[in-house]
């Protein structure tokens, strides 16, 4: 009641007028703490700095967005898949959140229009609008609260910006993908895998690194061979979770943005 009572106030009056009717027009609400919101659109690129010479952007409200979306994801799949085992549904998730969904969605409500950056425009910045949407995420979290975020991103973002069916049917064959960009993109690719038996006789499996021009760029486990390799193609698209450098990080990610494209 109050929140419609003061939404037409903040819409028109005082200096951040601007900011609320953004909000609004994006998500539908009025926020309590606009100054949340304010944070959450300036990227790293953009970073404030204060008196004490720190510097402020969404990277903390980022880093709790993302937590919060993973979370109620997990939650709307649980009660949405009954009867699916964790890895159609880990798939599924990540499917889901992953930078080039989230980027999409976030340009679909018009968060781009409104993120402040002094990015290049190249390939390593693409997805800045997505990680806004996760910064978003985080504000509105700590600002309504994790019950109002629940029902704000399954009903209103997923529910007219995100078709189950459609990403259901996405590629799954993602060895094959990466092996097709690979060659015409004239990179070596090679996947070694091997058995793993340290759960014992009746829980072996298999390993697999793949490797792209000699670097190690994926990993991934399954029961059998060819499982191990397809899990660890598709972790190549998801960030290597093996170590590698800036410099190589860096690489895989221009790499993977174009083979998105």
């Amino acid at each position: 009641m109050f929140d419609f009572l003061l939404r037409p106030f903040r819409r028109r009056f005082g200096q951040d007028r601007a900011f609320y009717a953004a909000i609004d027009d994006m998500f539908g609400f009025i926020p309590n703490n606009i100054e949340l919101y304010k944070l959450a659109l300036i990227h790293k690129s953009a970073s404030v700095e204060l008196e004490d010479g720190s510097h402020i952007n969404n990277e903390r409200l980022e880093f709790l967005g993302d937590a919060v979306i993973e979370s109620i994801t997990s939650d709307f799949l649980f009660i949405e898949f009954p009867d699916r085992d964790e890895g159609f549904m880990t798939q599924l998730r990540s499917k889901i959140v992953s930078r080039q969904s989230l980027n999409r969605i976030a340009s679909q409500i018009g968060l781009d229009k409104h993120v402040i950056s002094h990015a290049a425009n190249n390939s390593t910045q693409k997805h800045i609008y997505g990680d806004a949407l996760e910064a978003m995420m985080g504000a509105i979290y700590l600002d309504q609260g994790y019950d109002f975020a629940n029902r704000l991103l399954i009903n209103d973002i997923y529910g007219r910006y995100l078709s189950i069916d459609e990403v259901l049917k996405s590629e799954t064959d993602f060895k094959s993908r990466l092996i097709e960009w690979c060659q015409k993109n004239r990179y070596t690719i090679e996947f070694r895998t091997t058995s793993d038996s340290s759960g014992g006789v009746h829980q072996s499996g298999f390993v697999s690194t793949v490797y792209i021009d000699g670097m190690a760029v994926g990993y991934g486990s399954g029961d059998s061979k060819k499982a191990a390799e397809q899990n660890a193609a598709y972790s190549v698209s998801q960030g290597s979770p093996m170590s590698i450098d800036d410099e190589n990080s860096a690489k895989i990610l221009d790499r993977i943005d174009m083979m998105a494209n």
